[in-house]
């Protein structure tokens, strides 16, 4: 399936994927604040805020999946449930390598939570390597939340 910019007309549906994908993956990881923050509009507004970098896969207006980059950084990357084992994963993680390619970004980065090994695994099965902890202030409603973070990088040369 090919991988398309994602259209405005497309946030709603996106920000469900996201926001279901967040819960199922986060919510029991991660601080009580920080989940009543994550809310399906928060998720809205950070797709509308970030829509020129979003990349999906799936028919128009219905997209499965989808992908943000920011700088050097794969930002987000989540999918409908039914999606996962379809290998839409990896096509957005494809893209977003290649997009990081063609701006000259020689390596790049993403944050994963402390515990959420399907990501980890994920991750580690395309050559991403965990090069430790760290403290990410995470976009929030009203400012940033600290949150000590697995950081993994990978080199693109």
């Amino acid at each position: 399936m090919d991988v398309r910019n994602a259209k405005a007309s497309e946030v709603d549906r996106l920000a469900w994927i996201w926001f279901n994908g967040w819960q199922d993956a986060h919510a029991h990881l991660l601080p009580a604040a920080l989940a009543r923050l994550r809310t399906l509009q928060s998720f809205q507004a950070r797709l509308t805020a970030a829509l020129d970098r979003v990349r999906v896969v799936g028919p128009a207006d219905a997209p499965v999946g989808f992908c943000v980059t920011k700088g050097a950084e794969l930002h987000q990357l989540y999918l409908n449930p039914k999606a996962r084992g379809s290998g839409l994963a990896e096509t957005l993680i494809r893209d977003a390598e290649a997009g990081f390619k063609a701006r000259g970004v020689r390596q790049s980065w993403l944050i994963c939570a402390i515990g959420n090994e399907r990501a980890a695994r994920f991750y580690e099965k395309h050559a991403w390597r965990r090069s430790g902890t760290v403290i990410e202030h995470l976009e929030a409603d009203g400012g940033t939340f600290p949150l000590e973070v697995w950081r993994y990088e990978k080199s693109l040369t």
